[in-house]
């Protein structure tokens, strides 16, 4: 299995998020201003319910197309903040009003966010549905 780039997992973790109905996803590129990771995927849910199932989807996906498994695997007491940690890709998945209330993109607003038709064309592959 070759090497996938911390883009190419940040789009299809994005794609799988997008395919299944999260809101406002965002890539943002923090490899110049964090030491934590290369790439943050941040998505909202309408429902705890859908914070879990969004979860869930991402960390079995990926681990079926890619071969990843999380590092870190963090989930607040009542599915309102998952986090899946892979080193150098965090994917935040956040009903959407603690995606509201803690507004990761203004607290990282010096990063870059990586244009959707990036993420859409990286993962193009993965597409479940065409767009």
């Amino acid at each position: 299995m070759e090497e996938i780039s911390s883009l190419k997992l940040a789009s299809v973790a994005a794609r799988i998020l997008d395919d299944n109905k999260a809101l406002d996803i965002v890539i943002l590129n923090v490899s110049n201003v964090s030491v934590l990771s290369d790439y943050f995927v941040i998505a909202g849910a309408n429902s705890t319910p859908q914070v879990k199932g969004l979860t869930n989807n991402v960390r079995g996906k990926i681990k079926d197309i890619l071969s990843r498994t999380p590092r870190g695997d963090e989930t607040d007491a009542k599915n309102t903040w998952n986090l899946l940690d892979y080193g150098d890709v965090v994917v935040h998945i956040m009903h959407k009003d603690q995606r509201e209330n803690y507004k990761i993109e203004k607290f990282w607003n010096h990063a870059l966010m990586v244009d959707r038709s990036v993420w859409e064309k990286e993962s193009k592959e993965y597409a479940i549905y065409e767009k």
